[in-house]
């Protein structure tokens, strides 16, 4: 993988950050993609480079396409053209469907399903022109089950699944692939916050008996962008422990 160019959204923190310095050691170039927090941003960077991996942080609200444009353009000017996507910019506004806002809907459904569509558009053509490429969307177990709370959560996780596989479909014979991970409950800021109650809820229904890490997303993350998935494409993998298996 020496030498190819790597954008992953979301990366400051969790399963991005693990995703970033993942790929950085296995020889990527890694654009490490964050909205808010610069210096979480530069500190993976500086992770990656005191590994001697190559690594530059970029700012950008995906969930408007124009900044997804040029977040890529950025990346392609300082790093060279994209060749593995990791979508994996999200948030929550959970609450109960019948108290549910109208901008929890819409914020939801923008930054997590929105920014894959404007981010994998960016990135397609360039692919497809070299014959090479991967797109990969981080979605969740909440869009292949759903989650009482969440439905707007799981409403766009489910439409990242429909979403990719047709782009799968639409660049495969252009050694394009494009596939899905559907973590469940992995450790992450966004997870602590739950109730000890809910956590241990959650952890009687997963057969494996823990709580997911970063690291095995970004296993599974860093597999996808590798030669060895040359052909597997199209495919939602759940890294969850057998909670929905």
């Amino acid at each position: 993988m020496n030498g190819r160019v790597a954008l992953v959204t979301g990366a400051s923190r969790g399963i991005g950050r693990a995703i970033a310095v993942e790929l950085a050691s296995r020889g990527f170039r890694v654009a490490v993609g964050y909205q808010n927090s610069a210096a979480a941003a530069g500190a993976v960077c500086s992770v990656i480079r005191e590994n001697g991996g190559t690594a530059v942080s970029v700012q950008a609200d995906v969930s408007s396409r124009e900044q997804a444009e040029s977040l890529v353009k950025t990346v392609s000017n300082e790093l060279g053209a994209p060749e593995v996507l990791v979508n994996n910019a999200g948030i929550t506004r959970d609450n109960l469907l019948m108290r549910m806002k109208d901008s929890e809907w819409d914020d939801v459904l923008r930054t997590n399903l929105n920014s894959v569509f404007y981010c994998t558009r960016a990135v397609i053509r360039g692919m497809m022109k070299a014959r090479f490429g991967r797109i990969i969307a981080v979605s969740s177990v909440s869009g292949l089950v759903g989650n009482a709370g969440q439905a707007n959560y799981a409403a766009a996780k489910a439409g990242i699944l429909g979403f990719v596989k047709s782009v799968a479909r639409e660049s495969a014979s252009r050694g394009v692939t494009a596939n899905v991970i559907a973590p469940g409950y992995i450790e992450t800021d966004m997870t602590s916050a739950l109730p000890e109650e809910i956590k241990n809820g959650i952890l009687s229904s997963i057969p494996a008996g823990r709580y997911g890490e970063p690291k095995d997303v970004a296993r599974a993350a860093a597999f996808l962008a590798s030669d060895d998935a040359a052909y597997i494409t199209g495919q939602v993998i759940t890294v969850d422990g057998g909670m929905t298996m």
